[in-house]
């Protein structure tokens, strides 16, 4: 891998920002809005890139994109840019990759799959490869491909190992019924 002057790695650390803001977009129900007004901060271990028409840029080893409560990680992220350079594409993949966020009633929200693939142009997030998604106290669902649209919030699934999508829906919890009330006893009889 070539080392690039301070300004190309400077315009990569803001592509790469802007290619996680297409993840936060992937979950627009579950995510805390919020979030996308936070600051985002990458790590990995190399950078091979920049923010120019028609290209990809990537990122290996370790690979860690964070932003308000979103923590997306996995071993690579590409992240494509169309002829405009805006990002169309990222793609995260690792052993599992791994997605995680508050929704707006700060309930965890998390997913994982050998692949995590957001199509930006078209709003669709698609995790592949042993796919899970999980929020907690409401519910999960498994499948080899689970598909999710943040316009309309619709997902789908599909799977080959068994030939079914598993999924877990948790009955909202019931407020705890009022204590009754004490039962006076009463006065003993002679006594006012």
């Amino acid at each position: 891998m070539m080392s690039m002057p301070p300004s190309r790695r400077a315009s990569a650390r803001f592509a790469l920002a802007v290619a996680a803001l297409g993840l936060l977009a992937a979950q627009p129900a579950l995510a805390k809005k919020s979030d996308r007004q936070q600051e985002m901060h990458i790590a990995a271990k190399n950078f091979d890139g920049f923010q120019k028409p028609n290209s990809v840029s990537t990122l290996t080893g370790n690979v860690v994109i964070s932003q308000g409560t979103l923590k997306a990680s996995g071993g690579q992220a590409k992240v494509y840019f169309d002829a405009d350079s805006q990002i169309s594409r990222v793609v995260i993949t690792g052993s599992p990759a791994h997605l995680e966020q508050l929704d707006e009633n700060d309930n965890l929200v998390f997913g994982d799959a050998a692949t995590l693939d957001y199509d930006n142009l078209k709003g669709i997030a698609v995790l592949s490869g042993n796919a899970s998604i999980t929020q907690k106290g409401r519910g999960d669902a498994h499948g080899d491909k689970l598909t999710y649209n943040t316009e309309t919030s619709e997902m789908t699934g599909e799977s080959a190992g068994d030939g079914l999508v598993h999924m877990t829906f948790k009955p909202k919890p019931q407020p705890a019924a009022a204590p009754a009330p004490a039962k006076s006893s009463p006065a003993p009889q002679g006594q006012p």
